[in-house]
């Protein structure tokens, strides 16, 4: 079948991208606002995009009400986030966070999370996540109703009993996005294979 998204509606191209597009990372963004309300998000349009220098990126869409949602009006104000990863022990916490809070409500408290300072920025961390990323803002990028931030990684926090040799991470299971709107998925079941060169390749099929 063959569907063209300029005859579907914007609801039904969200479904069809979100659900073919997998799975996704979820970014559990903290931010803060002028007012000094930490706000905490999650985000599946994320990922690791650049590695010098370390650049990730997180696209926040827009409220129900058409306007910026507040991870938004907190990034482009004040500069900084951080992205905390989610395991499945955060799961509900997480959920919980999706919710639409007022700008007011730190959704943290109503998640029975507590925060944890980072070190290079302002903004808090979640202090449960076994993983968490300070980034700084390095531009914004205004995609329709979706605003694409891309953020200058400036501190890694891991739980200890995930680094290995080398830096190397070790049982490091997060959460991943499925479907829309509400499916998710474990990444507890991986296989290794090593890549083959092209002289591999061509000894084997040469």
């Amino acid at each position: 079948m063959q569907i063209d998204p300029s005859v579907h509606s914007n609801a039904d191209n969200y479904k069809l991208l979100t659900n073919l597009v997998v799975p996704r990372p979820i970014a559990w963004v903290t931010s803060q606002s002028q007012s000094g309300v930490i706000n905490l998000a999650p985000f599946s349009f994320f990922n690791a995009v650049g590695s010098d220098p370390l650049y990730i990126i997180i696209s926040v869409g827009r409220n129900d009400a058409g306007e910026p949602k507040d991870t938004a009006k907190n990034i482009q104000t004040g500069g900084e986030f951080v992205v905390n990863l989610v395991t499945e022990e955060l799961f509900g916490a997480m959920n919980v966070s999706a919710a639409d809070f007022p700008a007011e409500q730190s959704e943290l408290a109503a998640a029975h999370l507590h925060t944890a300072p980072s070190v290079r920025i302002k903004v808090p961390r979640v202090a449960e996540a076994q993983a968490s990323i300070e980034c700084k803002l390095f531009s914004a990028q205004p995609l329709g109703a979706n605003t694409l931030f891309i953020g200058e990684v400036v501190m890694f926090h891991v739980a200890d009993h995930l680094i290995g040799p080398r830096l190397h991470i070790n049982n490091f299971a997060p959460i991943g996005r499925l479907g829309s709107p509400s499916v998710y998925c474990r990444t507890t079941d991986r296989f290794d294979v090593a890549r083959v060169t092209y002289a591999q390749w061509l000894r084997d099929n040469g």
